[in-house]
């Protein structure tokens, strides 16, 4: 193996290592859109619900019912978007995995590119979890036993 293939392999070997932290936090972010996509599909399942009881039940129980439709339609939004920015955040920080691997193997420094792309990723992982935080709160309100 002549030193030119060493540096190459101790590059390549130096970009995985960089490339590996941005991938374990991928992996959160995995696990926080699986639980958003299960309230999403439980909201749209109470939907679903309360639209027939409106539909098929009493003059009175509609009135009623609107009310708690009109917030399960927030909670609707706030989960879509609680997704869209998780999801954004997901991409970001693929961008600033594919970034450092480039940097390192084509021996560039792009640190201007990876901490504002970071950065951006942390700000929308911060919106997609306050979108979270509301939603729960929505969630909880809507509850008659409060606790």
């Amino acid at each position: 193996m002549s030193p030119s293939d060493a540096s190459a392999v101790a590059g390549l070997s130096r970009a995985i290592q960089l490339s590996v932290a941005p991938v374990f936090l991928l992996t959160g972010i995995a696990g926080l859109l699986g639980t958003f996509s299960a309230r999403l599909g439980r909201i749209i399942d109470r939907i679903r619900i309360i639209q027939e009881t409106i539909d098929h039940g009493s003059i009175g129980q509609a009135k009623a019912l609107k009310s708690v439709l009109t917030v399960q339609r927030q909670r609707l939004y706030l989960i879509n978007r609680a997704i869209l920015f998780a999801t954004i955040t997901a991409l970001l920080i693929a961008v600033v995995v594919a970034v450092l691997f480039i940097s390192v193997v084509a021996v560039i420094d792009l640190a201007a590119v990876v901490v504002p792309i970071f950065v951006l990723s942390m700000l929308s992982l911060i919106a997609g979890l306050l979108l979270f935080l509301r939603e729960v709160q929505l969630a909880i309100a809507l509850n008659p036993h409060r606790y």
